[in-house]
């Protein structure tokens, strides 16, 4: 069975060997309970049948999960493209039916038309095809956030949160996060050897997130313990997050009474007016969000430098700046690869396909990054072009304070490690790295390297 602590987009051990991805619901698949999953362990054969009633399109649909599907998800979107166009009928995990959007102009369509494509969940008509312990279900379920609201309830939370994120000094917060790199980088810098997704990408930007609620030095550690237990699925999560919620609740409230200059007191305070949970809530949003995409986005830029000939030269002190690799990043390896999800509120015709009402919509990123109509020569590489789909698009993409946020965060992640690292290479082939088991987010394990290690402070040689 899936574990139920698997999350999109957040690190945790890769799972069992599983069937390739590509591999029709219906045909032979390998391995493990991943697969048994879509058999009477969990469906009933009612529920089967209503599956194939309702879904005709998703008889024989190619599955986006399993070992093939994550280590190679671009071959699969190209054979996707090539058998149904723009819009391919898919199965997430545990064969839940759903439809991707491959296309670079029906992306924007879907991403631009609320009234057409939902955020609110509720309108879902598979809840019942969907099991209890599904690992997607948190991206899904519906919170009283811009995540999942539309229209003038979106207006309102989006009010607060980009006046929220806007309120953060980024010179500041580029000299915090150089900060906490090298006190990172410290830690392991004597030892010569170290994962630089676990012992960094994936550390950085939650530390980063915790300094900037200004919590007293006495419960910024227990907040940092309990949030990465809830981002990694670690422990007793409900506990963690309730933990979490109280001391959100604890610090609104003081805040409303004697606000600061932080992004606490400027959500908290701000005339949309946003309750207790609401303020929880989107708090706990920007840092599910802002935590896997940007850590994504520093492991995915320190593997192109490690493993592709292109990029290596900025490793030698080569012209090739920091900010060229993250571009790249951004449209090779987009840390937000699916997007999930859009519920379409009536019939609609998109792409090829007949969508009915309450069917869930996929924005794939990834694969519309790739499309032909903006990439007729991928391997030419996307130059200066800045027309990517990394940061989402209509009224639901990232805010752009955000964007800057997740920039400066990532710029200075490099920056200093390879300022303090300047020898630092791959410890194991390029082709042994594993990818996470996630269709949400795009990002590694592990990052293993190896480099000179450097004596501690106040370190004097025999």
């Amino acid at each position: 069975m899936t574990d139920a602590k698997q999350r999109a987009g957040v690190p945790v051990p890769p799972p069992p060997a599983a069937h390739d991805a590509g591999t029709p619901a219906s045909g032979p698949a390998r391995g493990t309970a991943v697969v048994d999953r879509a058999g009477p362990g969990w469906r009933s054969s009612a529920q089967a049948d209503e599956l194939a009633l309702r879904y005709p399109a998703h008889a024989d649909a190619v599955r986006l999960y399993g070992d093939g599907f994550h280590r190679d998800p671009r071959t699969t979107y190209q054979r996707l493209r090539e058998r149904y166009g723009a819009v391919a009928p898919v199965l997430l995990d545990d064969d839940v039916p759903a439809w991707l959007v491959l296309g670079y102009r029906e992306l924007h369509f879907v991403a631009g038309e609320p009234n057409l494509f939902s955020k609110d969940s509720r309108l879902w008509n598979a809840w019942n095809l969907v099991p209890a312990d599904w690992p997607l279900r948190p991206l899904v379920t519906w919170r009283d956030t811009l995540l999942s609201a539309d229209g003038a309830e979106h207006d309102r939370h989006s009010a607060a949160v980009d006046a929220t994120v806007s309120s953060i000094d980024l010179l500041e917060l580029a000299a915090r996060c150089e900060r906490i790199a090298d006190d990172l980088i410290d830690a392991f810098a004597s030892e010569g050897s170290a994962d630089l997704i676990g012992q960094y990408a994936a550390r950085l930007p939650l530390l980063v997130g915790t300094a900037l609620l200004a919590l007293p030095p006495a419960q910024a550690a227990d907040f940092t313990d309990d949030m990465a237990a809830v981002l990694g699925r670690v422990g007793d999560v409900g506990a963690a997050e309730e933990r979490l919620r109280s001391a959100v609740r604890r610090h609104t409230a003081a805040r409303r009474a004697n606000p600061g200059s932080d992004p606490l007191s400027t959500l908290a305070t701000h005339p949309a007016a946003l309750t207790d949970d609401e303020v929880f809530d989107n708090l706990f949003m920007l840092f599910l969000l802002g935590h896997a995409k940007t850590a994504a986005w520093i492991g995915n830029a320190l593997r192109l430098m490690l493993t592709d000939p292109r990029f290596a030269a900025r490793l030698a002190g080569g012209r090739r700046s920091v900010e060229h690799v993250l571009d790249d990043v951004l449209w090779e390896d987009p840390p937000n690869s699916n997007a999930l999800g859009r519920w379409a509120t009536r019939t609609v015709q998109l792409g090829a396909q007949h969508v009915r009402p309450g069917d869930l919509v996929v924005l794939s990123v990834a694969a519309a990054n790739a499309d032909p109509v903006v990439r007729p020569d991928r391997a030419a590489g996307p130059g200066r072009n800045q027309a990517h789909l990394a940061f989402g698009s209509g009224p639901h993409r990232c805010p752009y304070p955000s964007q800057d946020i997740s920039l400066v965060t990532t710029r200075a992640a490099l920056s200093v490690l390879l300022d303090r690292l300047p020898d630092i290479t791959l410890a194991a082939p390029a082709s042994e790295l594993v990818w996470q088991p996630a269709v949400f987010v795009r990002s590694l394990t592990a990052l293993p390297v190896v480099f000179t290690p450097i004596p501690p402070p106040g370190f004097l040689p025999v």
